[in-house]
């Protein structure tokens, strides 16, 4: 599909406003791209590239570093000035399934094994049933590697997979859904996204078939029929230019939860900036056709204060967890991005679900402000210890708890009958800006699961204007998996992070970032350095190893290559285990591949 800004290129349409390419790659991108460097490519080769191609490298790509300061229409702009309105290669007929119907179980009560979201159920304890899973403890070390996919042109694979009836539905950093046979990797239908989609996607049932939900990294979020990918609506959510959607959403009673995050804090790296003005929150729309029903921010509206603006920030990055029974939806929240420090910053917080209206919450972290540029804003700042990961609502010893990691290194258990009062809590890592738990933990009824990440990086320089590298990963630093027993808050067992990266493989860390997952006696962990581990729930022995960062030859035909593995977690569904592989956000090894595991 041909996007709005090649319709622009195209026809000469006016989208970009007051934006104009030329202008805005001569102030950005001149001083590297007309330059006689064999390893960046001249304004001639770029003129010759699609537009699609180079605006979605500085969207997710090697330029995702140097982009990220610029407004979504300069991006826009100046990927139309430099590149054609042709579109991207496409995948060789051979990356078809002879049959490229999508079919869903007729008897939607014994519907087929699934994974569908960022948790198999609404509590986001990221725990796969045995019925569901049909993976054994013994048959967890003869899993083999079945197919991989791979998504052109990407460095980075951070979509977390959506499995219903044998049919997977992904994103990608692209923009472009793809829907997949989840036995073969054979490709039944694209569709072109807006931007980067790295929300899980959401398949909510209708008539016979399902729509899809799913966010970008733009802030449109997208309904599709999942039989065909014909898209039944697309919306706005938040208006800020900055506004990104990266959690999956949450669906009750034909009203799906959105949560909104923004890049705010990466462009106030610039001095010059008007610091802060995006606004964190919920929208809840109507499934059917995407209509406002509430919209909840979680700070006030920004006015002026000296060159500053604030509040700001306290950005929604993951996805709610329903409390049907108390009529709640909880979501925990991230850093403020300017003065003044606000309550609901660092939270996590309970709304309820007809109106959006704040029930309670619940602050682990007071004060803590923070940018790309807190220094250039003249901003005090904070330690950067926001929410990425869902809260996990469970059942232990008579009650429910709501249980919290935080990059802060701490992991939280919470009342959600008492407005969020702190029940336990235990320290798993030191915490830091890439510290602590990160994406998500994962609980079987009996512990809770926290990988650590505690990233380290220092500062690199070079003199190499293609080497865009902005930070060396400590090799010898960070990582663990903590056992914390639901019911007290005490340790079960600690397993001691793997120190094996190479010292030929660049961004390479033990650390271990991504969401965890967990099937009966078994976790898995993924880690920066690319391994893929299954840890055993009893004492954290590990049980299989896979080093995902190598070389793959794919089902589509798509040159592959695995790298750190950061952000989803595994996927477990029907005896396969489904790994995304590359992430070159945080200096990590880039790569671009979906692999699937199967033991039979």
């Amino acid at each position: 599909m041909i996007r709005v800004y090649l319709l622009a290129a195209v026809f000469g349409i006016p989208l970009f406003g007051a934006a104009s390419g030329e202008e805005v790659f001569k102030q950005r991108c001149a001083g590297c791209h007309e330059q006689n460097n064999p390893r960046i490519p001249r304004v001639e080769v770029l003129h010759r590239m699609p537009a699609a191609r180079i605006l979605r490298t500085l969207n997710w790509g090697v330029m995702g570093n140097v982009a990220y300061t610029m407004t979504i229409a300069e991006r826009e702009a100046v990927a139309s000035y430099l590149g054609t309105s042709a579109p991207p290669v496409a995948m060789p007929p051979s990356a078809f399934c002879a049959d490229r119907t999508v079919r869903f179980a007729a008897n939607a009560k014994s519907p087929q094994p699934q994974w569908n979201g960022w948790s198999p159920a609404a509590d986001n304890a990221r725990y796969q049933p045995f019925q569901a899973a049909k993976l054994t403890y013994d048959g967890i070390q003869n899993l083999k590697l079945k197919w991989a996919f791979a998504y052109d042109g990407d460095t980075t694979a951070f979509a977390q997979p959506t499995i219903v009836d044998g049919n997977l539905f992904t994103g990608s950093a692209s923009g472009v859904i793809h829907a997949l046979d989840a036995k073969t990797g054979c490709v039944r239908w694209t569709y072109d996204a807006r931007g980067p989609v790295r929300s899980s996607i959401l398949a909510v049932a209708r008539g016979k078939s399902y729509s899809l939900l799913f966010g970008d990294q733009l802030g449109w979020f997208y309904s599709l029929d999942a039989t065909t990918g014909k898209e039944q609506w697309k919306k706005k959510v938040d208006e800020h230019d900055a506004a990104r959607l990266t959690g999956s959403p949450m669906v009750h009673e034909g009203i799906v939860f959105v949560p909104v995050a923004s890049w705010e804090e990466n462009r106030a790296s610039s001095a010059d900036y008007a610091c802060c003005t995006f606004r964190g929150g919920v929208a809840a729309l109507r499934v059917r056709d995407g209509a406002l029903v509430w919209r909840t921010y979680t700070v006030d509206a920004p006015r002026q204060i000296g060159k500053l603006w604030g509040p700001s920030g306290a950005p929604v990055w993951s996805a709610p967890t329903l409390d049907a029974a108390r009529g709640v939806l909880y979501i925990t929240t991230g850093d403020n991005y300017s003065p003044p420090p606000t309550a609901t910053s660092d939270a996590v917080m309970a709304l309820e679900l007809k109106s959006g209206k704040i029930v309670w919450s619940r602050q682990l972290t007071m004060g803590d402000i923070f940018s790309g540029g807190c220094s250039r804003q003249g901003i005090d700042c904070g330690p950067d210890f926001d929410f990425g990961s869902s809260a996990i609502l469970v059942h232990a010893e008579k009650r429910d708890l709501l249980l919290a990691g935080q990059k802060s290194g701490m992991v939280y258990a919470l009342d959600p009958a008492r407005k969020g009062e702190i029940l336990w809590q235990v320290r798993v890592g030191k915490g830091s800006t890439n510290g602590g738990v990160q994406w998500g933990m994962a609980a079987d009824g009996q512990n809770v699961y926290a990988a650590v990440s505690d990233l380290e990086r220092a500062r690199v320089q070079s003199s190499d204007p293609a080497d865009l590298r902005t930070a060396k990963l400590n090799p010898d630093a960070g990582g663990g998996l903590h056992a914390i027993r639901i019911a007290d808050g005490t340790k079960a067992w600690v397993a001691e992070p793997q120190h094996t990266c190479p010292a030929e493989r660049p961004g390479c860390s033990p650390a271990q970032p991504a969401a965890v997952t967990a099937i009966p006696g078994i976790i898995f962990s993924g880690s920066v350095d690319g391994h893929m581990r299954a840890f055993s729930s009893e004492d954290g022995a590990i049980l299989w190893d896979f080093d995902t960062a190598r070389e793959y030859s794919t089902v589509n035909g798509v040159k592959g290559r695995g790298g750190s593995i950061d952000g989803p977690g595994a996927v477990v569904v029907d005896g396969m285990v489904y790994i995304n592989s590359g992430y070159s956000r945080q200096n990590g090894t880039p790569g671009n591949v979906l692999l699937a595991f199967g033991t039979d």
